[in-house]
């Protein structure tokens, strides 16, 4: 008994000592996290200079004005993103309501000061678009705002109500700018995090048929809304007759093939092609130019941030983690979605920016700094299991979880060793 426990005790001593110094030197970051970012920035910027010369040109004298501004504005959001993922997510909850409430201030200041050109939706020399700002916001006042009222969720006052009123004021004083896009992905952050609150199937659908009824009413109010949708019906029925946009959209898809045109090359960004290339119609300009291999390497560069952002959702220590990670991944996620199936008429166009890819200060710092939020759900999960896995245990949580923390459900590896 005594030489058996002598030899277990001296078996493979190095291997330990190399899973320690492992441990000890694990970073505690999303690295397939970070790396699908860098892949989004380095195509967006490629994309951005390619599709943007002629109107630099144009309008600074210089064919790289645009792709300057944007690397400024690319390296703005980083340092942002970084300071963020070292901030710890919790002290959201003292500064989120003074962050929603200049939000507001800011979209009410922009409904004041618009003078009903291109850029009414934009304060300060057009430098700051706050509804690029206020889908951030948003996200951090709901998730701080469900995490204190979890156990009154499923009260229609107390829960259900209150949302709507929340959710129904921002999006009103969006849509007056007019800003569909984001007005529509701000209802729909507030329903996806009402769901992962952990809130009852009828409450939810009840929001649903409300959201359903309120844009019934804005198709038949705004006229705007109104040609959107009869032009994307349209281009389902025939697409000769696809909007304008949809119809140049189409134009550089064909002239894309398969591998492209080669990069510059394409011909639909010149004026009198493609509206604003470098904006909302980039994705056009990355399929002429790198074809349908090139597309859909970045449809799957956005398919891996979903999935990676959920697995962080996932993983978060508890439900504001969870709210935060999953609401962030939803919202880059659906506007990336939005922003093509719009273009290939398979929505209708809402004019959003194509995140991280798209030329625009606002939308870039917000994305960025939301991926910075993002990163730190992702850090604090990382520390999380350092402590557990010194403690020999092993956590499994659930992205939908009511307890708002992980659940411990059996002893780890400690015994898997002593068997070994």
């Amino acid at each position: 008994m005594g030489e058996s426990t002598y030899v277990a005790s001296q078996e493979n001593p190095k291997p330990r000592a190399r899973r320690s110094s492992v441990h000890s030197l694990r970073l505690q970051m999303d690295v397939p996290m970070v790396l699908i970012i860098a892949c989004l920035l380095v195509i967006g910027l490629l994309a951005v200079y390619s599709s943007s010369w002629e109107f630099s040109l144009d309008e600074y004298g210089d064919t790289s004005g645009v792709f300057l501004r944007q690397i400024a504005f690319v390296l703005l959001g980083t340092g942002i993103a970084v300071v963020l993922s070292l901030f710890d997510y919790h002290l959201y909850r003292k500064l989120a309501v003074p962050m929603m409430l200049a939000t507001i201030g800011l979209l009410l200041l922009v409904i004041i000061v618009s003078d009903g050109s291109d850029y009414s939706r934009t304060l300060f020399g057009a430098s700051v678009q706050p509804s690029e700002l206020a889908k951030l916001a948003s996200i951090i006042y709901l998730t701080v705002w469900l995490a204190s009222k979890q156990n009154q969720l499923n009260s229609f006052s107390l829960g259900l109500l209150p949302m709507m009123s929340i959710l129904g004021f921002t999006a009103v004083i969006i849509m007056i700018q007019p800003d569909f896009s984001a007005a529509i992905t701000v209802v729909l952050l507030g329903i996806t995090l009402f769901f992962l609150a952990g809130s009852d199937l009828r409450q939810i659908l009840l929001l649903v048929l409300v959201v359903g009824l309120m844009g019934v009413a804005v198709y038949y109010v705004s006229d705007t809304a109104k040609e959107r949708i009869i032009n994307f019906r349209t281009g389902l029925l025939d697409p000769m007759q696809a909007a304008y946009h949809v119809q140049r959209a189409y134009e550089a898809v064909i002239k894309g093939g398969v591998f492209g045109v080669g990069l510059g090359r394409g011909t639909t960004k010149y004026f009198g092609g493609l509206p604003v290339p470098w904006t909302d119609s980039i994705f056009a300009i990355v399929v002429e130019e790198t074809g349908l291999f090139g597309a859909a390497v970045l449809v799957l560069l956005f398919l891996a941030f979903i999935w990676r952002g959920t697995t962080i959702a996932n993983r978060a220590p508890d439900l504001s983690g969870k709210l935060l990670a999953g609401g962030i991944t939803f919202w880059i996620g659906f506007e990336a979605i939005l922003n093509i199936s719009g273009l290939l008429n398979l929505a209708p166009v809402a004019g959003n920016a194509l995140p991280l890819i798209s030329a625009g200060g606002s939308s870039m710092v917000a994305s960025l700094a939301g991926i910075g939020v993002l990163l730190n759900v992702a850090r604090n999960d990382h520390r999380q299991e350092t402590e557990v896995e010194g403690r020999n245990y092993r956590a499994v949580v659930d992205l939908r979880g009511r307890n708002g923390g992980r659940r411990l459900s059996r002893r780890g590896r400690s015994a898997d060793r002593i068997n070994r």
